[in-house]
């Protein structure tokens, strides 16, 4: 067996990373945001959720506007409308072991509370340093996006080269790869 190539890996798993955000829209507007799957999320890395249904046991990918590249693969854990929505994580470029995403609404006299649960992100991998970053951002894109409509001048140009630089993202993220099928 060689070392390097066949050994497991063994991660240490993270505490809970928790995002919290107040945004000024009712409950049921946000929760149409985060679940919507005929348009791209601009909260969510301008990505479209493609989804056999939403419904515990399916298969999730947020992939490209184009539907080229699926930068996320995953499956649906609870699925409680409005309040909770969460799934199985995996970037399609990593090797890193999945994690869970939990989405926490609560609604509140002037708004919504929402709140983004990361579980078990394994420690020192670029799954656990993407979702400490993307979290923060994530929230306050979705803020923007709801109170707003549209996502600050900042998340605009990132997205704009996220466009410019599709041409490059690995082969192992061709959609063709992450079929919506269940197991």
């Amino acid at each position: 067996m060689n070392e390097t190539t066949d050994t497991p890996k063994r991660h240490q798993v993270e505490e809970d990373m928790v995002f919290e955000v107040f945004i000024e829209a009712p409950m049921e507007t946000v929760w149409n945001e985060l679940t919507k799957t005929d348009e791209v999320q601009k909260a969510m890395f301008n990505s479209q959720m493609h989804t056999t249904e939403l419904a515990v046991g399916a298969p999730i990918r947020m992939r490209s506007p184009n539907g080229k590249y699926t930068a996320v693969a995953g499956e649906v854990l609870e699925f409680e409308k409005p309040l909770r929505f969460s799934h199985t994580f995996r970037f399609t470029q990593y090797d890193d072991p999945e994690c869970e995403v939990l989405y926490e609404l609560e609604q509140q006299d002037d708004g919504t509370r929402f709140r983004l649960t990361v579980r078990r992100a394994p420690s020192g991998t670029k799954t656990a340093k993407q979702m400490q970053q993307g979290g923060t951002m994530i929230c306050n894109t979705l803020k923007s996006v709801l109170e707003t409509g549209r996502p600050s001048l900042g998340i605009r140009v990132l997205y704009g080269l996220f466009g410019l630089l599709a041409p490059f993202t690995p082969k192992r993220c061709a959609s063709a790869n992450w079929p919506l099928v269940t197991h």
